[in-house]
């Protein structure tokens, strides 16, 4: 999946940035207590308390009753020995005896604290029924009020499913859906439960060999359990499930989407959106990713429909009422949350490549905007078939315009989902509309091979999926489509995930989730940006082509299973001649939050190098004592710009020593940007190279030179003065060029921003003039243009601003009235850029708070950006309390989100930022 806030601007502030939970939990064996269970007692097995004597015991462990026993053998022991001592006479006691005096004294008020916190029926005769005393201590309460057999949120190893049946009926008019599930389940251990993942669905029946069986729920972690009186014996059986459901008013599982086609007219559809958690709001399932199986699909429809799922159609049957049935293939062994399908009346264009038949779908009246994505796709399709050396395996490949979808897109086998934004493109698109097209299509095709074909075992790992596919979609568009300048895209990109990785809440790449807001906080700048970031580091030191010849060794060994990062390190190092562990090195990157700062201090011949943990706040950081194995590239004056002039030194230590030759004049550290990590000079080292750039600038390459001067800040009131030349020269007319528009957007931006000249003028003449694609925020232009009239009649006159403009637009956005929900995040991101704007929208997000989580999952990117675009620009004691006591309030949803940490992590910095420096730039200004 591909977050559309990815290719979003980014907030001005330091932004997105992890950290893993301050307790331990081991991924495989993750134990979730929600706040309302009555869970006291955790991860015990299947089998526990079977018999009534176990019961009984386990009761009285569990009540202290075990500890009385103990109590009262000590007891005896203790008083034989106070026996022995007595003398008739009141000698001193000795250390010993006072000792065990005092732990007799100990004993006995324990067993009279449990004696008196005991119920008193536990020493009758009748005693007290064990099942209050022991299960319901244990097990969590059912929705029924009977104990729910499973006391963890991973599901229990004993039950895999083998293949699905799905049946789907979707009343779009009512929005609702009917649905029959038949599993094939697999026992692999002796078990008396079947425990899966089932949300928000009415269950009316449920049979198991052919008989009706009676199913449990537990709501917080959206479980069901059928219990069985004798254990189910190693072997497949079959499970049949019937239920109904409402489509999904939000944008994950089986959801309900509209839109208004030229003639006016109403439109809605059904689609699906399962990644991470929602499968199970479509239908019961193993909900897991390493709980790979394969599905056949049925969906009934109305005529007017077609309906797509990730496998080809194989048959249609009419049925009465004049609806139809459409079946489709069984597929391959996948995970669940790459299961999908759709419902809508749209049409597409096809082509055949390589044995694939490639189609775009979209509505009608946008048939005309698919052509560029289909042509794009067959291009990269072949180029991945080819660089993996493992064909695609389906012999269909769907990519599908959803007009109402919050990610930027979804890799769902066969079936891949876009935002229109995405996928479709115009004749009067720009050059830029099509390199953001052309990367979600790498990046999602990418998918097909690294998350699809083969997938992390557990969201832990998600950098597996994301960091693999967003580093093959800058490297398969370098190759493909040169004169897209993606290699520009990905620097700009790294210096974004440095910047994000600097904080104090960061966390590392491979991180502990347990939670399912853990879960929905993964797909961030971390596991996308910097894991796309150290596989660059890793390609650029492997040599003779191993960094390919691995993954196709992984690809190959692991095909149709789930992986860990040591299997891709293992198979690395197994292609590898280098006299180098992987394993070994890239650990280093995956384990340790944030990056290294490499120091380099040179005396003649000999180069001192210093690693340490980079922070932007380093006074309020723990000790880290964190080690990188950085394989530290460098040139010199002899040899500097092309790649066969690179050097690699391995810095392992926390200092090191590196011998050069007497003849070099200058030292460029980290060639091309390659590595995850910033190199600081001593004065000569940078004098050095200042000089060498001054005889002759392209003495680097552009990426060397962007590179050193990457951590330059420049106050704005250098800013006209620097660049004011560039911004009076950047014309209004359509450019061709990727990076000439890239420059003229930012330039006319920061000028626009500034008040500079005349900018807001003439951006206003000649917007009409301009493609809406061309317009920062094309597709929220009608409202931002009404916003804009808020500032007055000049557009610039901040007196007159109406705060009704701003709040209208924010509360339009988030019911969906007349701008779409999906669009919220942009919102708030456009409105804070504004002056005031931005406390106005934080006003508007903690009033709002509980409608802008139902709408939005808890941790993911949309609150992550909502979060951060409210919040990034507070700079003052006031507003980081109010933030803080926002978040800590009872009932705030969310409020153990790393995302939190965070933004208060950023307002800090910003505090730290104006105390240092608002005096010196006020008297500047």
């Amino acid at each position: 999946m591909i977050e559309n806030s990815m290719f979003e601007e980014e907030p001005d502030v330091v932004d997105l940035a992890k950290e893993s939970p301050s307790y331990p939990i081991d991924s495989d064996d993750v134990v979730y207590e929600p706040r309302s269970s009555r869970l006291l007692v955790r991860g015990l097995g299947e089998n526990d308390l079977d018999e009534d004597e176990e019961d009984y015991e386990s009761s009285a462990r569990l009540l202290g009753l075990s500890f009385m026993n103990r109590s009262s053998n000590q007891r005896s022991v203790a008083s034989s020995y106070t026996r022995q001592q007595h003398s008739g006479s009141c000698s001193k006691p000795s250390t010993k005896t006072t000792v065990v005096g005092v732990l007799i004294l100990v004993l006995v008020a324990s067993m009279f604290m449990v004696i008196y916190f005991l119920p008193g029926c536990t020493f009758t005769r009748k005693g007290c029924q064990k099942t209050n005393l022991t299960m319901d201590s244990i097990y969590p309460i059912s929705t029924s009020g009977e104990l729910f057999p499973w006391t963890e949120l991973r599901l229990p190893p004993s039950v895999h499913p083998v293949h699905y049946n799905i049946s789907l009926h979707p009343n779009l008019a009512l929005m609702t859906f009917q649905g029959c599930v038949s599993i094939l389940v697999q026992v692999l251990h002796e078990t008396k439960n079947i425990v899966l993942h089932s949300s928000d669905m009415n269950i009316s029946k449920v049979t198991f060999e052919g008989k009706e069986v009676h199913v449990l729920e537990y709501k917080p972690w959206q479980q069901i359990a059928i219990k069985f009186p004798e254990d189910l014996k190693k072997g497949q059986y079959v499970l049949n499930i019937n239920y109904t459901a409402k489509l999904s008013n939000s944008y994950d599982g089986f959801y309900n989407s509209s839109y208004v086609d030229t003639n006016g007219t109403k439109r809605v559809l059904a689609a699906t959106q399962f990644e991470p958690l929602a499968a199970r709001k479509a239908f019961p399932c193993f909900d897991e990713p390493a709980f790979k199986s394969t599905f056949t699909i049925k969906m009934t429809r109305e005529r007017k429909y077609i309906s797509l799922s990730n496998m080809p159609k194989v048959k249609t049957t009419d049925l009465k009422n004049g609806l139809q049935e459409d079946e489709f293939e069984k597929s391959v062994k996948m995970s669940n949350y790459l299961v999908a399908f759709i419902v809508a009346e749209f049409i597409g264009v096809s082509n055949n490549v390589s044995k694939t038949m490639v189609s775009v779908y979209a509505i009608p009246d946008k048939k005309d905007q698919v052509q560029y994505a289909l042509d794009t796709a067959c291009k990269l399709l072949e180029f991945y078939n080819t660089f993996f050396e493992n064909d695609y395996p389906l012999s269909k490949l769907d990519l599908v315009a959803i007009p109402d979808f919050l990610a930027g897109a979804m890799e769902n086998w066969g079936l891949i989902t876009f935002r229109e934004t995405t996928l479709l493109v115009g004749n009067n698109s720009s050059s830029i509309d099509k390199q953001l097209v052309t990367s979600v299509i790498a990046h999602e095709l990418a998918h097909q091979w690294f998350g699809n074909l083969v997938t992390m075992r557990w969201w832990n790992d998600l950098w597996l999926n994301e960091g693999f596919a967003t580093y093959m979609q800058y490297m398969s568009i370098e190759t493909v489509f040169p004169d897209l300048n993606i290699d520009t895209e990905f620097l700009n990109v790294r210096f974004k995930a440095l910047t994000k990785d600097a904080l104090n809440s960061s966390h590392p790449v491979s991180t502990v989730v347990s939670t399912p807001e853990q879960v929905e906080e993964m797909f961030d700048s971390v596991s996308y940006e910097k894991g796309a970031s150290i596989l660059l580091m890793l390609n650029a030191t492997l040599t003779d082509g191993e960094f390919r010849k691995g993954v196709i060794e992984y690809l190959q060994k692991y095909n149709l299973s789930n992986t860990e990062s040591e299997d891709l390190w293992n198979s690395l190092s197994q292609v590898s001649k280098q006299n180098l562990s992987v394993s070994e090195m890239m650990n280093t990157w995956t384990v340790h939050k944030g990056f290294p700062l490499v120091t380099v201090k040179r005396n003649g011949t000999q180069v001192t190098l210093t690693q340490e943990h980079f922070l932007l706040n380093a006074e309020n950081s723990t000790d880290d004592s964190s080690l990188w194995h950085i394989p530290l590239t460098y040139v010199n004056d002899s040899c500097s710009f092309l790649s066969s002039c690179k050097q690699v030194f391995h810095l392992k230590d926390k200092t090191a020593t590196l011998k050069l030759p007497d003849q070099v004049k200058w030292l460029k550290f980290n060639f091309k940007n390659d590595g995850f990590y910033i190199v600081h000079y001593d004065e000569e080292g940078w004098k050095n190279l200042i000089d060498a750039l001054k005889g002759d600038v392209n003495v680097l390459s552009c990426k060397d030179r962007a590179a050193l001067i990457n951590n330059i800040f420049t106050l704005s009131s250098y800013i006209d003065d620097h660049f004011g030349s560039l911004m009076a020269g950047q014309s209004w007319d359509l450019e061709s060029s990727v990076s000439k528009m890239t420059l003229r957007s930012a330039l006319l931006e920061m000028a626009c921003s500034l008040n500079i000249r005349n900018c807001s003028t003439q951006t206003r003449i000649n917007t009409p003039s301009m493609t809406k694609r061309n317009a920062r925020h094309w597709k929220l232009w009608p409202a931002l243009r009404i916003y804009g009239k808020s500032f007055g009649k000049a557009g610039t006159d901040i007196p007159e601003f109406n705060l009704s403009f701003p709040l209208r637009i924010l509360q339009k956005s988030l019911d969906g009235s007349e701008i779409q929900t999906q669009e919220f995040p942009l919102v708030i991101n456009a409105i804070c850029k504004n002056f005031a704007g931005y406390l106005y929208a934080w006003d508007f997000v903690k009033e709002n708070w509980d409608k802008i989580t139902q709408k939005f999952p808890v941790g993911s990117f949309a609150i992550q950006s909502i979060l951060m675009s409210a919040t990034s620009q507070f700079s003052t004691k006031t507003h980081l309390t109010e933030t803080q006591n926002f978040f800590t309030s009872p009932g705030t949803k969310g409020s153990q989100m790393r995302i939190v940490r965070e933004a208060i992590e950023t307002i800090k910095l910003n505090m730290r930022w104006m105390e240092k420096n608002l005096n010196t730039l006020q008297r500047w200004l």
